[in-house]
Parts: structure tokens; sequence; C-alpha cells
């Protein structure tokens, strides 16, 4: 049998998976607390701050991810081509992500120059693991089923990250540090680097490539890019990613400002009460001091208490729908199940803007729903992109997985800046006032659409864009069946 074709065991979708679990533990730390950080912890000014995370975002972005991709496509060592930037970045990603954390007392200046060096040299050694590890998902494989059940795999443990993040992080910072942020950002990091450093290894030694293009499928760099700019699905993908990184930094950033400033406080609290919240964290924390622990610090005011449910709770469905998403795509095709299902997330995205002040419920119900929907989409994102891979080969004779993979991590970045940058740009277009107890009700009006219509657009943007996307299941099938013969008569030579 074609190896391209064998089914991947449990303990390699498991160890695979663990590779991005360990990436974003300090990625989601990095996309969501990393200003806090700068500010907050480590003393240095928001504009300097917001300076060195935007330029060097910028320079990961169409510097480093692309170099990095041209690079990977062309490594050759006895392990494959993506796997040993795995095992290479491994201890460096660990070390520079604790470096990145830490605190020393350097003065003003030195701090400032302390920071841009070690973000640059973490952002640098992420793009130097993370896009071979996004390439690899391409070569595990050449079965597409298969290749649907390693991703969901990969996002589940994606989100079990984000949830760590998202809901925990906080609550780890002040119980290893005893309360002190500077000492707990550190004991947090490093137990992530260590953790991180050993599931990046067992990443490297559970994997194999197994789609290795044969000997006469060599191109340049420039062949590489000019398919790329004739490869129609590609750039149906690339425009897709910007959109949904777009949604997602825009709600994302503005869900605080609605729980904060349009829901009801009285209304928040006695939902709180009515599910037993605070009374679960007040066991929680009995259960911790009695230990001899810090109890968890979670914040006393009701929105900012029910925003870390609401988040969690969206989290978890989100994993829900993950678990659906490789028999859907095996039954519709990822294309329309992706579509279907994205769809779906936005009705529940668009239903924002009904609920009056007081609807806790139903917020928290369109949460679940658009989580569950939304969790469905995940991985089918980057396996269409693996699908693009394959559709390059297919057409062109010429397999550049890492080059393709590189641009939709450009494209992502490029998603993440946009909407984040749209969240202060409709904050100040309606007349927020930062500081202040109460908005005014235009302020108020252009979160409601912020997390409603605004976020709504780019997903709706997204359904209409999968029409010009070729690669149904027909074509899926096609594509796979016919690589596989080619990859066999290579074989036989």
């Amino acid at each position: 049998m074609d190896s391209a074709l064998q089914k991947l065991t449990v303990t390699e979708k498991v160890g695979y998976s663990l590779g991005d679990l360990a990436a974003n533990l300090i990625f989601q730390t990095l996309v969501t607390f990393l200003a806090f950080f700068y500010t907050d912890v480590y003393r240095i000014p928001a504009g300097t701050a917001a300076t060195i995370i935007f330029v060097v975002g910028l320079l990961g972005a169409f510097v480093f991810t692309p170099l990095v991709g041209l690079l990977a496509d062309r490594t050759e060592t006895r392990w494959g081509k993506f796997r040993p930037w795995i095992l290479w970045t491994a201890v460096p990603f660990g070390v520079l992500s604790l470096l990145a954390f830490s605190t020393p007392d350097l003065g003003p200046q030195g701090k400032v120059i302390y920071a841009l060096v070690t973000y640059t040299l973490l952002v640098l050694v992420y793009a130097a693991n993370n896009l071979p590890y996004a390439a690899l998902s391409g070569v595990l494989t050449g079965n597409m089923a298969q290749r649907n059940s390693v991703s969901a795999y990969r996002f589940v443990a994606v989100m079990v990250a984000q949830f760590i993040i998202q809901v925990l992080l906080l609550p780890l910072v002040l119980i290893l540090g005893g309360g002190d942020k500077v000492q707990g950002f550190q004991n947090t990091i490093a137990l992530f680097a260590i953790v991180g450093t050993v599931f990046f290894l067992i990443t490297f030694f559970t994997t194999r490539e197994r789609v290795v293009p044969v000997s006469d499928q060599r191109s340049s760099i420039r062949e590489d890019l000019s398919d790329l700019a004739r490869n129609r699905p590609w750039l149906v993908m690339l425009a897709l990613t910007v959109l949904v990184f777009v949604t997602l930094a825009l709600k994302g950033g503005m869900y605080i400002y609605y729980f904060q400033y349009y829901l009801d406080p009285a209304a928040l609290a006695a939902f709180l009460d009515g599910i037993g919240f605070n009374a679960g964290v007040e066991r929680v924390n009995a259960v911790l001091t009695g230990m001899g622990l810090a109890a968890f610090q979670w914040p006393e005011d009701a929105p900012a208490s029910a925003f870390s449910l609401f988040n969690g709770g969206g989290i978890i469905f989100m994993i829900v729908g993950i678990g659906f998403s490789k028999p859907l795509a095996d039954r519709f095709g990822k294309r329309d199940t992706f579509g279907g299902a994205l769809f779906l997330s936005t009705l529940f995205v668009l239903a924002f803007w009904l609920y009056p002040p007081d609807a806790i419920g139903l917020v928290f119900v369109s949460q679940i729903l658009h989580g569950f929907f939304y969790g469905i989409t995940i991985p089918l994102l980057w396996a269409m992109i693996a699908d693009v891979a394959d559709y390059s080969e297919w057409k062109n004779h010429r397999r550049a997985t890492a080059i393709i993979f590189s641009a939709m991590l450009c494209g992502l970045k490029i998603g993440l800046s946009v909407g984040g940058a749209l969240v202060a740009g409709i904050l100040a277009f309606y007349g927020y006032l930062p500081g202040v107890d109460t908005q005014a009700p235009g302020a108020v009006q252009g979160i409601r659409l912020a997390v409603s219509v605004y976020a709504s657009i780019p997903f709706l943007l997204c359904v209409a864009l999968l029409f010009l996307y070729e690669i149904n299941k027909a074509t899926e099938t096609r594509i796979e069946q016919e690589l596989a013969a080619r990859r066999l008569q290579a074989a036989a030579r």
C-alpha cells in the first residue's frame, strides 16, 4: 500500500497535536497579554510597547515567515523537510519565551531595548517552529480523510491552550507568584516553556513525513511564486484567512467593552449567582487554600467575571464542534462543510445586535452556539490549505508546501493586525472615552455594532468567496487518487 494512504495512528495524531498546544501556550499569551505585561508588569510606556508589538509583528509577517517558508521547502535531511525545524527550535523557543517575559532592571531605555530584542528573537523562532509545524500537516499523509482527522486532533489541542490562557492564566500568575505578578508571570512562563519543549520533542519523535516530492519536482523561488499567483484556490484561501482573523480579532477585542458598558451589571450578577458560578469559585478557593496555595483571584466585578465565563463557554463548545468536523467533512467535503458551518456561526454573531442589556442568558446561548458551529470550521481551514498544496502539485507537478502555508500565516497576521486596529478605530469613531464609568449612547451603539454587524461582514464575505473555491468533495478525491498514482510510479522507477 502507498505509504501516503496509510492511516495515522492515534499516537501520531496526539503527538502532532501536542506541538500546537505547546506553541499556543506562548502564542495565545502574546496575543492576549503581551501589552498588559509590558505596560503593567515591566512598566514600559504604553506607546513604546505598542510600537514594539506592531513593528515586530510586521517583521514576523513579511520577513521571517516567508523566509522560513522558502528555506523549509528546500531543507533536505534524513528526518524530512519540516520535522527537523521542530527539533532545532524546541529548546530556543522555550528559552526565548522565558526571556521575553522576564523583567531585568535595566533602566527605562534598557528595558525597551531588552523587550525589543527578546520579542524579535521570539517571533523569529516562533516562525521557524510554527510554519514548518503547520506545513508538516500537509505531508504526514496524502489521505484527505486522515488529514481531516489529524487537523481535528490538532485544534482540540489549540482550544485547550486557548482555554488555559484566556480563562486561567491570570489566576495561575497570581497563584504561582504568591500574589506578585512579576514573579508570577516568570514562574508561569517557565512552566509553559518546560512543558512546551517536551511537547515539541514528542511531536518530532512521534511523526513521520510520508508525502515526499519525487526527484524531478525541483523548482526555483520564481517558479514557486509564479505557481502561487496562478493558483485560484490559494488566492481564495489567502483572502479567506485574512477575513476570518479580522473577525476574530474584532469581536475578541470588543467583547470586554460589550460586557463593561452595554450589558446590565445587576443582570450579570444575578445570572452568575443563578447558575452557581460564584459558589463554585468559593468551593475551588476553599480547596486551594486548604492545600496551602493562594486562592484564585477572580475579578470581583460581575462584568469581568461573566466575561471570563463567556470566553470559557465559547471555547468548550468550539472543542465540541471540532469533534463533528471530520465526519461532516468526510461526507460533504471540506468546502461545503466549512461554508455551511461558518454561515450558521455568523447568524449567532448577528444575534448580538438584537439583545437588550438584561438578556444575559441569550447572550451566553448565542456564544455557545456560535462557538459550536465555528468549532466545526477550525480544523478545516488548515486542512484546506494543505489541500491547496496538493492542488498546486497536481496542477504544476511541483510541490511547495511551506511557501503556501507561509502565505497563509502572513494572512493570519494581517487579519489580526487589521482586526485589532479596527477595535481602536471603531471606538474612536463612535466617541469612546477611556476611563469613564458610563459611555455616551453613540459609543455604546458602536460597541454593539462591532460585536454583531461589523464582525459578521468578513465571515459572510468568506462564505461568498467559497463559491470561487473549486476543490469540492469530487475534486478532493480526484486529486488524492491521481497524486497517489504519480507517487507510486515515481517509487517504481
